[in-house]
């Protein structure tokens, strides 16, 4: 164990809400007779096994630097009472009272701070808007977003996510820490479930969640929240803000931990610890950290380059100005994984083969350096089916040897040239079928530095999958670049006055885990061409599928596949595939526990259909078994 300025003690708890629920926590504390502030995590990612090795490396730091570090299990998952809620403004109603009822512990001084990564982020950014009076200090890591993107239907995360998220809902309360209880507690849950998805998509849009705390904000710049995280930081008014998006994969970087700790003594302990003169936004802009003192930032100018200009695509027919943009189905393979925990695997590989099924507009060879920091914004005026179209657009950087390398991306939907469209920006229609719609696409936040002798690609398809549901014309768009232009968010070149370091703490390594790997293991991803079907399948396994035990005894065995398939000229053809198997044992008592999910999507034209099979089994024995058929508007 490193040393730390405290000593650490740990114990187990039970909180109990109002209604009676109690949810479980296991809070790390320092060894003192004087009370201290809270840092709660609280999830629904169990804490006796999901998070424990995680747990084990963060929060004793915390605890060694003078904090109550608290990591509690969400209603109805791991050990807490209570049924499982998706609805993430019901998780923060519970939050709240927790935060109270940690406030109130004779060993707390009343501050509470909140910690979370992903969906725990979106919930924590969610219960200080809830309860800003209780609390005093927030830090986010890519907090979790919406399941539609431009207005179109996530496939990449959408039903790997509800399968993820129904199968752990689904898995037991561990005997060890509730009792002979476990059973009744686990087939409660099960009668109650459903799958997730059908809400999620149902549930209207959401409003930005404003910070309503002090909210150090950190992710990385391949992460869906990167834009969140700007509009967190323009939007914080009188709040006071910090954002770092560097060269990170999805979650909390331990380099952060340093910049977390003065963040909560600054605000839970009235220590200045000088976090309020650190620049508004700290980005990584591929070779540097930059600092930019607000957000927008004067130091980064908005450049308009034409499609008829400074952007250029090749073979447009000089008696017509529309360009016609029709990609295979199969467009979008290459795209990476949604969310990207780093694994090579899920980065998105060089993009030459999805730059030629797009219609792509190129820049001539940078003269020098550009350094993009921002959201670039995508004004195009189209004509499409009565159907609509999808519009993808993808900003890459294209090297003197051809490689193409993707900076950034965003996507839009519109019902067709006689209606309104609907992007991430704004969009407006002029007139019926057949006539011309000007809209607007913002596309992902981006920080990266473009070396000179590069050129810039805007690469445009009329699909994306197997991040998106197709829509149901392949029939695609038409294009007048004499009236489009893309507007790039380009840094003046400055020269930052200090230099920028994270530094990773020295953190106590966790229990030890035991981990089998599967003998025969899947790669982590497949594409297979049927030419002769014309049919496009990938399938997918993560590295993270194996067999681990705890050093509590706990053995956890988890094996997820994820499948995707097209036909290279039908959408509707699209299907999604996801299985889930999750196995919990302690052989010590004869306890044996299996959870085993499968989802299936596939769409029509105004509806995906989902059909989701839940099997539990005790010892071998089902003990539970639902099917659901469900249709969803899309």
């Amino acid at each position: 164990m490193p040393s730390y300025p405290y000593r650490t003690t740990r114990e187990d708890l039970r909180v109990p809400l109002p209604d009676g629920t109690e949810l479980f926590a296991r809070v790390r504390r320092p060894v003192t007779d004087e009370p201290v502030p809270v840092v709660l995590e609280y999830s629904t990612g169990r804490l006796t096994d999901w998070t424990a090795t995680e747990d084990a490396r963060r929060h004793p730091w915390f605890a060694g630097h003078g904090y109550a570090a608290v990591r509690a299990d969400a209603r109805g998952h791991g050990n807490s009472g209570g049924l499982a809620t998706s609805d993430p403004d019901d998780g923060a109603a519970d939050g709240e009272e927790l935060v109270r009822a940690l406030a109130g512990q004779p060993w707390c001084s009343g501050r509470v701070g909140l910690l979370g990564t992903g969906a725990a982020g979106d919930v924590a950014l969610r219960l200080a808007a809830r309860a800003p009076d209780a609390v005093h200090a927030v830090v986010v890591a890519c907090p979790e977003g919406p399941h539609r993107l431009g207005g179109a239907v996530l496939a990449a995360d959408g039903h790997a996510r509800a399968t993820t998220h129904l199968a752990d809902a689904a898995r037991p309360p561990d005997p060890q820490y509730v009792g002979d209880g476990w059973r009744a507690m686990w087939l409660a849950r099960l009668e109650a479930l459903e799958p997730p998805l059908a809400g999620w998509l149902a549930a209207p849009p959401d409003a930005p969640v404003a910070a309503a705390a002090p909210t150090l904000a950190v992710a990385g710049w391949s992460d869906p929240s990167a834009s969140r995280l700007l509009d967190l930081l323009a939007s914080a008014g009188t709040v006071p803000v910090r954002t770092v998006l560097g060269p990170w994969s999805h979650g909390l970087p331990d380099e952060i931990l340093p910049e977390a700790l003065r963040w909560y003594d600054h605000w839970l302990r009235d220590t200045d610890t000088g976090v309020l003169a650190v620049p508004a936004l700290r980005s990584w802009l591929s070779t540097r950290w930059a600092a930019d003192g607000a957000w927008p930032s004067p130091g980064v100018r908005d450049v308009h380059y034409g499609l008829d200009g400074p952007l250029r695509t090749a073979g447009t027919a000089s008696d017509d100005r529309w360009v016609h943009v029709r990609s295979p189905q199969h467009t979008g393979l290459n795209a990476g994984a949604y969310v990207q925990p780093g694994r090579p695997a899920e980065q998105p590989p060089d993009q030459r083969e999805e730059d030629g099924r797009s219609v792509c507009f190129d820049s001539r060879p940078l003269p020098e350096p550009v350094e993009l920091l921002g959201t670039p914004v995508l004004s195009l005026r189209l004509r499409t089916a009565p159907t609509g179209a999808t519009v993808t657009a993808r900003l890459c950087a294209v090297a003197p040897d051809g490689t193409s390398t993707l900076l950034t991306r965003g996507v839009l939907t519109t019902p067709g040239t006689a209606g309104s469209a609907s992007s991430a920006g704004s969009a407006a229609s002029n007139g019926s079928v057949g006539s011309a719609v000007e809209v607007t696409v913002g596309l992902a936040a981006v920080g990266r530095t473009v070396p000179p002798g590069h050129r810039l690609r805007l690469a445009l398809s009329s699909t994306y999958w197997p991040w998106l549901w197709p829509g149901p014309d392949p029939a695609g768009f038409e294009l007048d670049p004499s009236h489009s232009g893309l507007g790039l968010p380009i840094r003046r070149p400055a020269t930052d006055p200090d230099p920028i370091t994270f530094i990773s703490p020295t953190l106590p390594l966790p229990p030890p885990l035991h981990v089998t790997e599967p003998l025969t293991a899947r790669p982590e991803r497949v594409t297979v061409h049927d030419i002769g079907r014309r049919e496009w399948r990938t399938e997918l396994s993560p590295a993270t599928d194996g067999t681990r035990t705890h050093p509590d005894g706990l053995v956890r065995d988890e094996h997820t596949v994820a499948a995707y398939r097209v036909l290279t000229a039908t959408p509707l053809s699209a299907r999604a595939r996801a299985d889930r198997t999750v196995r919990v044992e302690r052989p010590g008592i004869g306890w044996d526990a299996t959870v085993h999910v499968r989802t299936e999507l596939r769409c029509d034209p105004t509806h995906l259909i989902a059909d989701t099979h839940l099997r539990a089994l005790e010892g071998g024995d089902v003990v539970f078994s639902r099917e659901w058929h469900q249709r969803i508007p899309r």
